[in-house]
């Protein structure tokens, strides 16, 4: 056996310790540098490709090229407003647990427990696939959803599209294993947490319309 000094196949001196890891080359931060200056930070070139991916003009206009291989980032004159829309597109794609839930009318009908008023089996649209209403369960319907932010796409669904389709009861046919997404926020005591997670969710699509809606024009920088 290996002394304590030596290390074996499961020894790990950097265990906890996580390093971050820039995927923007030194030779991309240069070229960028060249191009805005010697501040630009790697961040900020993160960020700004995040704000230019949103760009509808930018969507479409490199469409066919975006079905064929990998995008391709154009270099505009905004860089600065690309960057800040990117910056907050991002803190706010990735922090959506912490955002504020959108302050939609929540109607509860009935009298049931608490564990049983927040669970969710499957999750649909109102009468008439009235996409203002969502009826989360027997007990819980949900209105005042504005039809804007249906606009945010993730793929080929709306962010709160997918929501509905990921949190529902499922049992795979073949293995007949059950996916009940009710069982985290039962273990971790937060009874709510689905129903929240809806309205933020609809909070994050709302904002990031009105950020996408309002980005630069994609005018070419022309070196």
């Amino acid at each position: 056996m290996p002394s304590a000094s030596e290390s074996d196949l499961f020894s790990n001196s950097d265990e906890g310790v996580y390093t971050r890891v820039d995927n923007i080359t030194d030779e991309i931060l240069s070229d960028y540098r060249r191009s805005y200056g010697s501040a630009v930070t790697n961040d900020d070139i993160f960020c700004y490709i995040y704000g230019i991916l949103h760009s509808p003009k930018y969507r479409t206009e490199f469409a066919s090229d975006l079905k064929k291989m990998l995008p391709r980032i154009p270099k505009v004159k905004d860089f600065q407003g690309f960057l800040k829309a990117g910056r907050t597109l991002s803190a706010m794609h990735t922090g959506y647990e912490n955002v504020t839930p959108y302050k939609l009318t929540e109607t509860v009908t009935g009298s049931p427990s608490e564990s049983d008023l927040y669970r969710v089996q499957k999750m649909a649209f109102g009468k008439g696939k009235d996409r203002s209403t969502i009826i989360y369960n027997n007990h819980i319907t949900l209105s005042g959803i504005p039809d804007d932010a249906y606009r945010y796409m993730l793929g080929s669904k709306s962010a709160i599209e997918w929501i509905m389709e990921r949190y529902q009861v499922t049992v795979h046919k073949d293995s007949q294993i059950r996916n009940d997404p009710n069982d985290w926020a039962t273990e971790h005591d937060q009874p709510r947490y689905i129903v929240d997670l809806l309205k933020r969710i609809v909070t994050v699509s709302v904002e990031t319309m009105k950020i996408v809606d309002d980005l630069p024009d994609l005018e070419l920088l022309v070196q």
